[in-house]
Parts: C-alpha cells; sequence; structure tokens
C-alpha cells in the first residue's frame, strides 16, 4: 500500500470511524509525533488523540481536502469537526458545530507512519465554540 492510501486510511479509519485499532496497523510502534498535543507517541498517541477528539464531538469527521505525497513524506490540508457534545480543552459542551483546519506531514517508513507534524487552528475552533472571543482589529487598521 503506498504512503498516501496508508496516510488516508489512517485519518478515515482512526479519526472519522473511530476505529483505534487501524493505528496499531499503519503507526509504527517508535513513531514520533512533533505536535504539542501531549498525548504520546506511536500508535497510543494516535488512539488518545482520536478518543479525545471523539468524547469532546461524538460525530466528529475529518476528510483530506488536499494532499501531496512525495518519497516517503505525505503533506496534506484536512477540515474536520462536529457536534460538541463533551469536554474540550477542559470547557464544558457547548453543542456547537465546529470545524478546524489542520496541516499535517507524515514521514512513512516500511509501510508504517514513523513521524508526524500537525498544525491544527485550535484558536478557530475555540471561537466558533463561543469559548473564547474572537481576536479583534486594532481600531486604526479598521478605519482605513
Amino acid at each position: 500500500m503506498d504512503n498516501e492510501t496508508l496516510f488516508r486510511r489512517l485519518i478515515h479509519e482512526v479519526f472519522s470511524k473511530g476505529r483505534l485499532e487501524a493505528a496499531d496497523e499503519i503507526v509504527a510502534v517508535d513513531a514520533i509525533e512533533h505536535q504539542a498535543s501531549g498525548m504520546g507517541n506511536g500508535p497510543e498517541g494516535v488512539k488518545r488523540v482520536a478518543t479525545t477528539l471523539r468524547r469532546a464531538f461524538p460525530d466528529f469527521t475529518l476528510e483530506v481536502q488536499d494532499v501531496v505525497a512525495t518519497h516517503d513524506m505525505v503533506w496534506a490540508r484536512l477540515r474536520g469537526g462536529g457536534t460538541n457534545l463533551g469536554s474540550f480543552f477542559g470547557h464544558p459542551p457547548t453543542g456547537r458545530t465546529a470545524f478546524v483546519d489542520v496541516f499535517d506531514v507524515g514521514r512513512f517508513a516500511d509501510g508504517k507512519l514513523v513521524e508526524h507534524w500537525g498544525v491544527p487552528d485550535t484558536l478557530g475552533m475555540l471561537v466558533q465554540l463561543g469559548l473564547v472571543p474572537a481576536p479583534q482589529r486594532p481600531a486604526e487598521a479598521t478605519a482605513r
């Protein structure tokens, strides 16, 4: 299976469908997570992230919007979201639907994900949920 197909399978099965066992097949035991999620490395870290998202958003789905795969790397733009019915970043559920844009990079070796970097727009999601106020432009910038 090529790296792009493996990446898409990880996103679809683990994050959108909640099939956590697929992480064991796709993610190397010693995979390194560079995203500052604090959830850990390897398949267990991936499972913790997916579980946390799916608890906060039981209908959570994550979709690949764009992807480029070259050699051992997969670069992707993703969009995910759902209805906030569980605690999120320590906040009580809002009942609101929110979406997050994510840029992901994965490095593969021997048919497994061995490194991951991710940049989610967490602030944008928190604003959509009403958990933090939207950033405001300075008055002088809006007056122009």
